[in-house]
């Protein structure tokens, strides 16, 4: 998956992205959704367009996850895939914003492994 990212999202991932969906849709839907995660491929998408689509600030890199992450990049630690959730032409990440923010720091065009349903 290239020199930041693993293959496949880590076990935690999951529980950690429906946790935040509950809070943006009903607890059936959110649970269908991570299914339906666990299930997709891994597609490949730009750190620019997963933040502009998604409509979130770019974190400053003083966040400490954001921090975290760009460590665990330094050291040649692999990241775990960003989940995505498209709902109604929103674009919901679902789990890994402060990975997202720490690549689009190393080069917004840099490829970032995704799962989107």
């Amino acid at each position: 998956m290239g020199k930041y990212w693993l293959k496949d999202p880590q076990k935690h991932d999951f529980p950690a992205a429906e946790d935040y969906l509950e809070l943006l849709l009903p607890p059936a839907e959110a649970a269908k959704c991570v299914e339906l995660l666990r299930e997709s491929k891994t597609i490949m998408k730009k750190a620019k367009d997963i933040l502009r689509a998604s409509q979130l600030p770019l974190l400053n890199k003083d966040n400490i996850h954001v921090r975290d992450n760009l460590q665990k990049v330094k050291k040649g630690e692999k990241m775990s895939p960003v989940l995505l959730v498209r709902k109604e032409n929103k674009l919901i990440i679902a789990d890994g914003y402060h990975r997202v923010c720490a690549i689009y720091y190393l080069s917004e065009d840099e490829n970032i492994p995704c799962r989107l349903v």
